[in-house]
């Protein structure tokens, strides 16, 4: 490892933090809709779904706007 490029290195640290912070924001979501209900209304308000969906689209934007901040950096 220690013969690799520095642009090589940087590239792969780039993909896995993307990849990684990708995955964390669907298992967020994933389990805030599913373990905690909140995807669906059953027998609670609908006010605590409209807000879930909400938030997941909004973290999602703020997700991609950092992805493509990281990638045009360099």
């Amino acid at each position: 490892m220690a013969n690799w490029d520095d642009n090589v290195k940087q590239f792969f640290v780039k993909i896995m933090n993307s990849v990684a912070l990708g995955l964390l924001w669907l298992m967020a979501c994933v389990t805030a809709g599913l373990y905690y209900e909140l995807g669906y209304s059953a027998g609670k308000p609908v006010i605590y779904t409209i807000l879930f969906y909400i938030i997941a689209v909004a973290t999602l934007v703020l997700l991609i706007r950092y992805l493509i901040k990281t990638w045009k950096n360099g």
